[in-house]
């Protein structure tokens, strides 16, 4: 023992902990590299300076797939790579790294967009990029969107419904000024992008006016690292024409590689490791995509036969042991280290089995003594069963999820959310829109029948609205069924008095944040139904707005907010006047068969009223059904809920009173209805609403139905939903 305490000094003790390292790795893996099922050879390897690494290739059999051939092409500087696809320059290009945790990545050469080829002096003009049906999207976190013009707002409008873009101004001279930072105020301007960007356009608007058509206005994406303001020359950048870019790139988790990779056990190995990761969509889509990487201490390729080199750990250890005859006595001692820490580990995961094990039986005590048993037989007694056998998708995929039509065993029809992903921001938007649905009981709003977290992915389950939605009926007209102009009246009626309990009559005052067409559902009785509460804010009451990140649709957005990214109740008011145009005229609310002043549905309908034309851009239906006193009554409120500045528009209590008195003009003999009903809270749900953000355990381990009530009489009428473990 002497001698083993000599050996444990500093140099020796730092010799064991390596030689501990490379004995824990020998445990864990086996020695030598398993073979990877994906192999290219005999295959060009360098185009001019850039190296091509396998899925990419160039020429016949040396490429994963068409997205990812890459043609060498030849210019006057040398031999240029271009990804063929998308017909892009590409500058370089990397695998996934194991160490730095890191996807693949393609550095690539983007054209800049122009606002006029003429006054920018350029002499060719540059499509948009599109990477769509691709494994590739562009960096959210290595890109950043950056726009130099004076007096203009810069949206980037083919990204679906997340609003992206950024407002620039200048001096007096109408010039870009010195020292310039990208911050807006200096004729350059930022902005990040989203997580799903595979295409986008750039929409060049000006700012209160204060802009000719005739100056020079440009935008690109661009790598972060490579755009600093401060030190860019802005007249060669505007001539250059490009500016370099990054993607983001894996394999296709449905493709037939990826399947080749499971059905040959290529998820792991000693010297390379395959996972199955996610561009993450923001609202919308996840695009799942395998990527493979070199472990620690291996280089190489991943995708191709034996492509990880290393030496073995073995090999390492004789290295350390070689050049001391004493190392028998290091390995000895680390031999004896490692069982004492083998047999404290097993000590500790034996404590954390018995706590557990404590913490179970703790809560079926409490669950029996609060009357758990008697809730949950209730709930057994009640319960209807879901019938997968009969779930049907039947409405487009949404933003948070698809939703499935499906058949209870008594013959009940529910609709069914299921998120896309599970992604933090999704699970957060799931569990947001379940409170907030849970403070709501309104006629007008589609109501939350049960949820279920205990699966892979989350489940809401919604009465089923038949009909679709209101965009349907007024932008792709069904001849079984013209909206009419008394149909048009009782739905914005229905709406603005939904909106008007969220804003002033329920519990906690809630602003819906996504008002449009598409988001209110039409039942079998063509009633309103006002759906899709997944970015809704519940405030204080005494609170007036709310500050967040600016989100919400094009054409839609209030400008207000856009620019100072406060959401008010008035947010709401200016989206539902979108709304009102919409029924008033028929049209989209952003229409590119429109002049480009004219192109925002909202812009149109005010140039319109201003200039005396509104009977010319009234829908047909309700120029023939409507009457002229009714219509201008509609519009001029219509007008009020887009005024530019919020303090002016009205509250939705007053909107939703003016509609009423506006179907009375047009229907005398129409009777006062009631459009609000008595909110009755279901206690049970309550607490389990209130303990959502630290216990997503509904109840208790045992307890995995939620239940909902959503109408007047709850004692006769329970709707629930079983999910089986």
């Amino acid at each position: 023992m002497e001698q083993v305490h000599n050996f444990l000094t500093k140099e020796a003790g730092t010799r064991m902990f390596q030689i501990l390292l490379l004995l824990g790795s020998l445990l864990l893996h086996e020695q030598g590299s398993q073979a990877a099922p994906l192999v290219k050879g005999n295959c060009t390897q360098k185009c001019g300076e850039v190296t091509i690494p396998f899925p990419f290739g160039i020429g016949t059999g040396c490429f994963l797939d068409e997205w990812y051939e890459i043609v060498c092409q030849e210019s006057s500087n040398g031999s240029v790579p271009v990804l063929n696809k998308v017909n892009l320059r590409v500058l370089n290009i990397s695998l996934p790294d194991y160490d730095g945790n890191t996807n693949g990545i393609i550095n690539v050469s983007l054209p800049i967009l122009y606002s006029s080829n003429v006054s920018c002096g350029v002499n060719k003009s540059f499509a948009p990029v599109s990477l769509k049906g691709s494994q590739f999207v562009f960096s959210e976190s290595r890109n950043v969107f950056a726009a130099v013009g004076c007096g203009i707002r810069f949206l980037m409008d083919d990204t679906k419904s997340a609003i992206i873009g950024c407002t620039s101004s200048c001096g007096a001279d109408n010039d870009v000024v010195g020292n310039v930072t990208c911050s807006g105020s200096d004729g350059c301007c930022q902005t990040t992008i989203t997580s799903d960007l595979q295409a986008f356009r750039v929409n060049f608007q000006p700012n209160n006016g204060t802009v000719g058509n005739n100056e020079c206005k440009y935008a690109f994406l661009g790598d972060r690292s490579q755009f600093v303001p401060a030190t860019t020359d802005f007249d060669e950048l505007r001539a250059s024409g490009r500016f370099a870019a990054v993607l983001e790139w894996g394999i296709a988790e449905s493709s037939e590689p990826a399947l080749e990779i499971y059905n040959y056990d290529y998820i792991s190995g000693d010297s390379y490791y395959c996972s199955t990761v996610g561009f993450n969509l923001g609202y919308r889509v996840a695009m799942p995509f395998l990527q493979c990487s070199c472990r620690g201490g291996f280089t190489g390729n991943p995708y191709i036969r034996h492509g990880c080199e290393g030496k073995s750990l073995r090999y390492h250890i004789s290295i350390f042991c070689s050049s001391n005859h004493s190392c028998k006595f290091l390995i000895l001692a680390l031999q004896i280290s490692l069982g004492a820490l083998l047999l404290l580990l097993l000590l500790w995961l034996l404590y954390k089995f018995m706590m557990k094990r404590k913490e179970i039986k703790l809560k079926e005590r409490y669950f029996k003594q609060n009357g758990g048993l008697l809730l949950q037989q209730q709930l057994h007694s009640s319960e209807n069963n879901v019938d997968n056998s009969k779930l049907t998708e039947y409405s487009a995929k949404g933003g948070q999820g698809t939703v499935y039509k499906g058949m209870l065993a008594d013959g009940g029809i529910v609709a069914i959310k299921k998120s896309k992903a599970i992604h933090k921001g999704k699970v957060e938007q799931f569990i947001n829109e379940i409170a907030i649905l849970s403070q709501i009981n309104h006629r007008n709003v589609v109501k939350l029948l049960g949820c279920c977290l205990e699966t892979e992915l989350p489940l809401l389950v919604y009465e089923f609205i038949p009909n679709g939605t209101l965009f349907q009926y007024l932008h792709a007209p069904n001849e079984e069924f013209i909206v009419s102009w008394d149909t048009r009246l009782q739905i914005a009626t229905e709406v603005a008095g939904a909106l008007s309990y969220l804003h002033s009559s329920a519990s906690i005052p809630i602003y819906h944040r996504d008002i449009k067409s598409t988001n209110i559902l039409l039942d079998d009785k063509y009633r309103a139904k006002v759906a899709d509460f997944g970015t809704s804010k519940s405030v204080m009451l005494d609170q007036t707005h709310v500050t967040t990140r600016v989100q919400g649709t094009f054409g839609y957005l209030d400008p207000e907010y856009f620019q100072s990214s406060q959401f008010t109740d008035k947010s709401d008011v200016y989206s539902f006047g979108v709304v009102l145009v919409e029924l008033l005229t028929g049209q989209k609310p952003i229409s590119f068969l429109r002049d480009d002043e004219e192109r925002n549905l909202a812009s149109y309908f005010l140039l319109s009223m201003d200039d005396n034309r509104l009977f010319d851009i009234v829908d047909a239906e309700v120029l023939k059904q409507g009457k002229k006193e009714g219509i201008v009554a509609f519009a001029s409120l219509a007008r009020s809920c887009l005024n530019l500045h919020g303090k002016t528009r009205p509250p939705m209590k007053e909107v939703a009173i003016e509609l009423e008195r506006i179907r009375k003009l047009e229907n005398p003999a129409m009777k006062h209805g009631h459009t609000q009903e008595k909110r009755k809270t279901n206690k049970c749900w309550e607490s389990v609403v209130a303990s959502f953000p630290s216990n997503i355990n509904i109840f208790s381990a045992r307890l995995a139905t939620v239940i909902v009530s959503s109408r007047l009489d709850v004692d006769k009428q329970i709707s629930s939903i079983k999910i089986r473990r």
